[in-house]
């Protein structure tokens, strides 16, 4: 990888693949994917993230945003829901998706996760924090 950020969906979307495929190459412990800022219309103060591991994508979630989590969870039938956690002390549910596909299956989930369910645009740029 010779780059940890993309603004385009094509380019967002091979950046994703190309972190998924190093991560698992370097098999390391997770993979974790930021926005550049804050949704619009955002009454939220933390950037959402979204980590993958393995076969495992882990993403937080606020009521609303975990509605439609489940919706986008519908166009990817070969990803489920393996855990919703939701601490009392905590506001919102931890998401845990089993999601055994290739790197590109991985990476326009992420990207599709990015603008459904945390409503970022279609030009919003990421990074790739860690891997």
């Amino acid at each position: 990888m010779t780059r940890f950020d993309a603004a385009t969906d094509t380019e967002r979307r091979q950046l994703f693949a190309e972190a998924i495929t190093a991560h698992r190459k370097r098999d390391s412990e997770f993979l974790t994917i930021e926005p550049d800022e804050l949704p619009p219309e955002s009454t939220e103060e933390l950037t959402p993230w979204i980590q993958f591991s393995d076969t495992t994508v882990s993403m937080d979630c606020t009521d609303d945003e975990l509605d439609r989590l489940k919706g986008l969870l519908d166009s990817y039938p070969e990803f489920r829901a393996e855990s919703l956690e939701s601490p009392e002390e905590a506001e919102g549910t931890h998401a845990e998706i089993t999601a055994r596909s290739d790197a590109n299956r991985l990476a326009m989930f992420i990207d599709e996760a990015f603008q459904t369910v945390y409503g970022y645009e279609s030009t919003y740029k990421a990074w790739v924090v860690a891997i």
